[in-house]
Formats: C-alpha cells, sequence, structure tokens
C-alpha cells in the first residue's frame, strides 16, 4: 500500500490543529461494501528514552486468524508531545510499517482513536485518509467523552458521547473483562467498526489483528536494545 502525500510532517503544533480540523471534514462515514476477509492492526511504542517509535503491522486471514504478513518500522522521535496531537508524532513510523506490507488489507485495525477525538481525527481518522482505506479506532483507554458502563455479556456496548455527539462505543469484546473504545476510523460505520472488532476478537480482550501488533512491536522494542 502506498500513502497519499496530504500534508507536510514538520508542523508547529498551531499548523497541526489547522490540519486536523481541514481534514476532519473529509473523513467518510460509508458503509463498507463486503464483509472483510483480510484484516491488519497497527500498533507503535516508543524507545524508553522516548527518542526512537517502533511501529508494527500484522494481516490477518479472518477465516482461520491465520497471519499472512507482518511489517515492522523504525524511526526517530520529530514531533513533541502534545495530548490530542499524537498522530502526528506516530503516524509517520505507522505509515512506513503499512508501505511494507505486500498485501492489501480490508480493513485496518489501529491501536486509538477515530473520530472520538477533540478535532474528530484520532490516529485511526488520520492514517485511514493517508491511505484511503476502511480504518477502526480500538483503543484500551478513553480520550474524550461520556459513557455508562456496558453489560458484563460480551457484545455488549453504551454510547460514547461528546457534547451530545455520538462518536463511538464502549465496547465488551469478553464477557466480565474491560471494555475497549471503538470508534469510527475512516470509510466504515460504526455498526461496521463494532461487528469487525467482535468478529476478530477470540479469547482476548483486543481483537486478534491488534493483539499481534501489539506483541511484535513488543519484540520489535527489545530487540532493538
Amino acid at each position: 500500500m502506498k500513502a497519499r502525500n496530504l500534508h507536510e510532517w514538520n508542523l508547529s503544533c498551531k499548523e497541526a490543529i489547522g490540519i486536523q480540523r481541514q481534514l476532519a471534514s473529509q473523513v467518510r462515514f460509508t458503509a463498507m461494501k463486503k464483509r472483510p476477509k483480510i484484516i491488519a492492526g497497527l500498533d507503535c511504542a516508543f524507545s524508553k528514552d522516548g527518542k526512537q517509535i517502533f511501529a508494527s503491522a500484522v494481516v490477518i486471514d479472518l477465516s482461520d486468524f491465520s497471519i499472512i504478513e507482518t511489517a515492522t518500522a523504525i524511526r526517530k522521535v520529530d514531533f513533541p508531545y502534545i495530548p490530542g496531537l499524537l498522530s502526528f508524532r506516530e503516524a509517520p513510523a505507522c505509515i512506513d510499517a503499512i508501505e511494507k506490507l505486500k498485501s492489501t488489507p480490508d480493513c485496518l485495525i489501529i491501536d486509538g482513536q477515530g473520530i472520538a477525538h477533540p478535532r474528530r481525527l484520532g490516529i485511526a481518522s488520520h492514517i485511514g485518509l493517508l491511505i484511503d482505506k476502511p480504518t477502526i479506532g480500538c483503543a484500551k483507554s478513553r480520550l474524550i467523552g461520556t459513557f455508562d458502563e456496558p453489560g458484563n455479556k460480551k457484545g455488549s456496548f453504551s454510547p460514547l458521547v461528546d457534547s451530545d455527539e455520538k462518536i463511538g462505543v464502549v465496547l465488551r469484546t469478553r464477557t466480565d473483562v474491560n471494555p475497549v473504545f471503538v470508534s469510527v476510523g475512516h470509510k466504515c460505520t460504526l455498526d461496521d467498526a463494532i461487528s469487525v472488532v467482535l468478529q476478530c476478537t477470540t479469547r482476548y480482550r483486543l481483537p486478534e489483528p491488534s493483539r499481534l501488533a501489539h506483541q511484535l512491536v513488543g519484540q520489535t522494542k527489545l530487540s532493538s536494545r
């Protein structure tokens, strides 16, 4: 896959916020035309000193959860830590990993927020626009919004709301286990996002592509020491 060149990366905080506001209007909430069969998980991590970022992508066949391929990337961190602007810090390495993939996933599940973001452009939406593919944000924690605790059984969910706008759901992927925060990234609906995350969840809290990507990025980080 090849990413589109939508903007420069050497930006000030003010410029990055402006780009988020501009790109947020381009996010598409369109239903997936077919049930995805090949899904990629994407995750990243930082070195202990915060100077390097590691990204990993794992592509699986949803029919049997077999791994089709993996890719990793390492980059120098060029953007400061600023809440709400994390995609400008993380996305370049993630794109490096994605562009190494030979297969073309039907959908990507990204460890982070989609539109569940103050300016409706978290990393899953940002990357979705850059690669022009369906993406889903599946985060372990809340960034913004209020919610009621969902039911305890797998598949239960409750709305995640910000200023009376439904920006995602709080989804229970395993019975009696902490939920995840799911939101549209790009080119899918919230119903699609919920369905795909549940289809990808086996006996763990995280959907399998995300879990495998998390494992791989941890291994990449360790091997770089």
